[in-house]
């Protein structure tokens, strides 16, 4: 999808989510702080979020099918969903409003400066992509961002 027809599309996705009432439920490492500000992310954009620290991310991960080169600091899921790492809420938005067939989750690979989580006081946030990983381990650019906001 072009920038051009992406952008519309997306404009209606920018409201707070406090009208749904959807649950994030979030697995982290008990000492992980970039994984609270991802958190908080997620609550200041209305989601409700189900917070759990746990010795070991592995069996979360092979529950949601998160492929091996995805994988960030945190693992979570919504509405079905898989979440790696620090994906933004409008990429959350608008994955439940598209429910792409075939994609089990999306991920922010590693721990870009600048995702929501990752902001670095007099730091520019670097681009980055937010992947959407199929069933069969593939993956694939689902958007490019900066910051929160579209790159």
């Amino acid at each position: 999808m072009r920038r051009r027809h992406l952008i519309p599309a997306l404009a209606g996705l920018a409201a707070p989510a406090a009208a749904q009432s959807l649950t994030v439920t979030v697995w982290r490492d008990p000492g992980c702080g970039c994984c609270g500000g991802w958190i908080r992310h997620l609550r200041s954009e209305g989601f409700s979020v189900q917070d759990h620290t746990v010795p070991d991310l592995t069996p979360h991960r092979a529950r949601l099918g998160t492929p091996d080169g995805l994988l960030s600091c945190h693992a979570a899921r919504i509405a079905g969903f898989g979440l790696e790492g620090h994906v933004p809420v409008l990429a959350i938005r608008r994955l439940l409003a598209e429910r792409p067939a075939g994609v089990l989750g999306l991920a922010v690979p590693g721990m870009p400066v600048g995702s929501p989580g990752m902001e670095v006081p007099r730091r520019d946030a670097e681009p980055y992509d937010v992947m959407a990983w199929r069933a069969d381990g593939s993956s694939m650019a689902w958007m490019r961002m900066r910051g929160t906001r579209l790159a």
